[in-house]
């Protein structure tokens, strides 16, 4: 979903997405973690959150809410929180669950609630969005989402389009905001 988004995000050509990942949380009192995974994106730093002009942040879906690890990566944020770098920055969210009724609305809000605190401006998906009439799989007016099943179902038509759509639509948010503060 992440490289569906980014493609949304840099159909525009005055953006580029950047895609990190988190590495996983362990039992241990310390999260012992390469910096670079030896595959896919490499791992989110704070400095990413200060440096970015909009946000998209993803997670699976547990019990209807977001994953310990972007929890544990939010739960580090105060320093940015207490120098307000986020406020006003444009943000969404995407999840991915392994059924049509595994909290997926529920795992996107949960993931809204740290971002909120630190002032961006959250922006969903509207209805004039054709795909969103149309799922019958994931998608929401509040993020992107998949329905995964537990086979590993690969991303719909529409999933496609409607994290294609929350891409171009930060990015938009991004550019003209950022305009009207130049």
């Amino acid at each position: 979903m992440a490289n569906q988004i980014s493609l949304g995000v840099d159909s525009n050509t005055l953006c580029e997405a950047i895609v990190r990942c988190l590495p996983p949380v362990s039992f241990a009192t310390e999260q012992l973690a390469s910096p670079v995974p030896s595959n896919g994106a490499p791992y989110a730093e704070i400095s990413d959150l200060e440096s970015c002009q909009g946000l998209i942040i993803g997670s699976p879906g547990y019990f209807g809410n977001m994953a310990a690890p972007l929890k544990y990566f939010f739960d580090q944020t105060s320093p940015i929180w207490l120098s307000g770098a986020l406020i006003g920055k444009p943000a969404g969210v995407f999840t991915s669950t392994s059924s049509m009724h595994g909290g997926q609305e529920s795992v996107l809000l949960s993931m809204m609630l740290p971002l909120l605190h630190h002032g961006m401006l959250i922006s969903g998906i509207p209805y004039s969005e054709n795909s969103l009439h149309q799922t019958s799989t994931g998608g929401t007016p509040y993020g992107a989402s998949h329905v995964a099943t537990q086979q590993g179902k690969s991303l719909s038509e529409d999933e496609i389009a409607i994290c294609h759509a929350l891409g171009k639509r930060i990015a938009m948010l991004s550019i003209r905001l950022n305009a009207n503060i130049a």
